[in-house]
């Protein structure tokens, strides 16, 4: 399913050029998940010589491209959570397990590392497309979201705009090694999951 989509979204942006990639990057920072592994690498190819000559495009404006709607992308789905992410955590909080001294904690980390938080996962699979909702909720400051959004995205679009300049048609032999990184987040997600699960349980036994 997931090869299907990346070859859907690499005739789109064949058809679309730096409108594709902008589009691409948008709703894969507003928590659609578009890989954005697929959209930059081969926007990169489309800017190498290797490029037919109806499909080609400039490097430096495809990564401003794929840049400024990853940050457009970002800034709609921090709004979202601002301003009505907040009521339904708070509505639904008991059947999320949720307890209000959680909610204010994670607001407090949001306060204090923030910009770290959302610069480095601006570099993570999976997690950069999820990351400006929760920040949203938290409402950490706007200024400071959107500047490490910008330094992430824009580091983000460098380097896999780049390296799929540098491979031309050879692009697509990255993407075995960006599954594998989802695969490593995923199970790294998977694992405190369970992790928070087993705590849950052992601490009901325990009051039991």
């Amino acid at each position: 399913m997931v090869e299907k989509i990346i070859d859907i979204i690499i005739i789109i942006l064949g058809k679309l050029g730096y409108a594709g990639t902008f589009l691409g990057m948008f709703f894969e920072s507003a928590c659609i998940p578009i890989p954005s592994e697929a959209i930059l690498p081969f926007g990169g190819y489309l800017s190498s010589s290797a490029a037919p000559a109806n499909q080609k495009l400039n490097l430096i404006l495809m990564i401003l491209s794929g840049t400024l709607g990853g940050i457009l992308g970002s800034v709609i789905t921090y709004e979202i959570g601002a301003r009505g992410g907040r009521a339904l955590v708070e509505k639904y909080a008991d059947k999320l397990h949720l307890s209000k001294e959680k909610i204010a904690k994670s607001d407090a980390v949001f306060a204090k590392y923030g910009d770290k938080i959302v610069f480095f996962s601006r570099l993570l699979p999976i997690i950069r497309t999820f990351i400006s909702l929760p920040a949203g909720i938290a409402k950490m400051n706007f200024t400071k979201f959107v500047v490490y959004t910008s330094l992430g995205s824009v580091l983000w679009s460098v380097v896999l705009g780049y390296v799929g300049y540098m491979m031309g048609k050879n692009w697509q032999m990255i993407r075995p090694y960006f599954h594998i990184a989802d695969y490593i987040v995923a199970g790294v997600i998977v694992l405190f999951i369970l992790y928070k699960v087993f705590q849950k349980i052992k601490k009901s036994r325990e009051t039991a």
